[in-house]
């Protein structure tokens, strides 16, 4: 039987059953933009950003909620495509606070502008996603500049309530993917879209603030969001991408074994990112594996062991701290049997330390008292 062909750009390429013509394109290195387009969830063809032309239709068609069709022609730049592309940037522009190709207005120091802008939070002069916004980087790709339209003001105001998340429903373009994102991908189900027409706003619930929904603060909406409307607010106005660089590690924080990227920014981690090809999360991180890293650089850690004398501590070498747990151990076996100790590792550590732990116990001390907390 033969196999079912598709033509983008005058390339032929075979296609599966229920495939569209935006996932063809993709699977073959075909770039079509979006600003919708969440990959494992329901398309939508909301932003009509990856339009296509196809040959017999009259009107273009969204790429990415269309199926591809055997012998279906398709072009993916034709100046059709590129002018309603430009077009539909144009209105996203003007919709909102979408000060995508600002420069320094002028400034000759960037740092001194950006500190500013930070300090006053900077809403009209800088983006907290310039350099990490699809919308801009559309914007630029396309040449396309805001103005064209009126602009639409937004009628509400940042929620900064929360300690992790701010939501800035100004540079909102509704496109979905946060909604998708905790409702398909990570199954939250804390956000939805709340009322109709030019009031339409992502709400939380019934339209409370983050902190007092169903949200989980595991940050998925924020890692979906093109734009500058939702922004880990411990990162905002300090991470940029072309200062920082990243670290692939695995989380440290239960076995499961979760891929991260860390932004790292003048040897500090100042954004954590879930590796998004990567097994078996696929992008996915919980709130401590996306948020729990400025611990690290508390004044509080304890940096060296601490032996305590009668009432009270005293700084010690590590040598001599493990000296003494070891030789404590070898005490009470020695005058009570392995029996006599237990240990409780932690159920949310990774697989390796909580292997280690219980071969520590039935290995060399003998003993089959070792537990997880995973019942408390």
């Amino acid at each position: 039987m033969a196999r079912r062909r598709i033509s983008i750009d005058g390339t032929r390429f075979p296609f599966e059953p229920g495939q569209t013509i935006f996932q063809v394109a993709e699977e073959h290195q075909i770039r079509i933009p979006s600003l919708c387009y969440l990959k494992g969830a329901t398309p939508t063809g909301a932003c009509r950003i990856c339009v296509v032309e196809v040959n017999g239709y009259g009107e273009l068609m969204a790429s990415c909620s269309t199926p591809a069709e055997d012998a279906m022609v398709v072009l993916t730049e034709s100046p059709k495509v590129v002018a309603s592309r430009k077009e539909t940037l144009e209105l996203l522009l003007d919709s909102g606070n979408h000060n995508c190709a600002i420069g320094s207005t002028g400034e000759k120091d960037w740092t001194t502008f950006q500190m500013r802008a930070a300090a006053s939070d900077g809403a009209a002069d800088l983006c907290p996603a310039w350099g990490d916004c699809r919308l801009q980087d559309l914007a630029y790709h396309y040449q396309v500049e805001g103005g064209k339209y009126p602009r639409t003001e937004t009628r509400y105001p940042m929620e900064t309530v929360n300690p992790l998340i701010v939501r800035d429903f100004s540079r909102c373009i509704l496109c979905g993917r946060c909604v998708q994102a905790c409702n398909e991908i990570q199954v939250n189900r804390a956000i939805s879209f709340g009322y109709r027409g030019s009031a339409a706003k992502v709400v939380a619930g019934t339209d409370v603030p983050l902190k007092d929904s169903q949200c989980v603060f595991c940050g998925e909406c924020i890692q979906v969001c093109p734009t500058g409307a939702l922004v880990e607010k411990k990162a905002r106005f300090i991470w940029r991408p072309w200062k920082s660089h990243k670290i692939r590690t695995t989380c440290p924080y239960c076995g499961v074994g979760c891929q991260q990227w860390l932004h790292v920014q003048d040897d500090r981690i100042v954004k954590v990112t879930g590796v998004e090809e990567g097994a078996p999360n696929q992008g996915r991180l919980c709130v401590k594996g996306r948020f729990g890293y400025d611990f690290i650089y508390s004044d509080e850690r304890l940096k060296t062991p601490l032996i305590r004398e009668g009432d009270d501590f005293r700084e010690a070498s590590w040598d001599e701290a493990l000296d003494l747990v070891a030789d404590k151990f070898k005490q009470i076996i020695s005058e009570s049997g392995p029996d006599a100790l237990a240990g409780v590792s932690c159920a949310r550590s990774i697989n390796e330390d909580s292997y280690q732990m219980q071969k520590l116990f039935r290995g060399v001390f003998k003993t089959n008292n070792i537990d997880h907390c995973a019942r408390t």
